[in-house]
């Protein structure tokens, strides 16, 4: 490690139980590991409801993003992991609702499944500060 790159943490991590940073920042740029519907106390949050999974995975990178001291407006790429691509006209929505333009270069695939069985989505985004 070198003195430009820093660990970004939250009080009562909900990702600690797995062995992940929630974020680091080299120099001027916050790499997120990716966000998913996990709440606060570490449960799934909407299973089975990708509406409510989508806006918990956002909430969750902006908590991230607020504790690097950036935001969503300073977020210029974004990978979004899917498991049914049926939900990627919601990605689109979604984009509108979080994002303004110049929007964040995206890719977005579609998986056979992500870590823990009930999450449909999960996002990774790198940010400036």
């Amino acid at each position: 490690m070198t003195d430009r790159a820093k660990p970004i943490t939250l009080p009562g991590d909900p990702l600690a139980p797995y062995c992940i940073a929630p974020a680091w920042q080299v120099g001027d740029l916050v790499f997120l590991s990716g966000q998913a519907s996990i709440g606060a106390d570490g449960s799934i949050v909407g299973a089975g409801d990708f509406d409510a999974q989508l806006a918990q995975t956002f909430a969750n990178i902006e908590r991230v993003l607020a504790a690097a001291g950036t935001d969503l407006a300073k977020v210029v790429k974004v990978t979004i992991y899917l498991t049914d691509m049926a939900n990627f006209p919601k990605i689109v929505e979604a984009r509108q609702r979080w994002f303004t333009p110049p929007y964040p270069a995206d890719t977005t695939l579609e998986v056979r499944s992500l870590a823990l069985p009930e999450l449909l989505v999960e996002i990774d985004v790198i940010a400036t500060t």
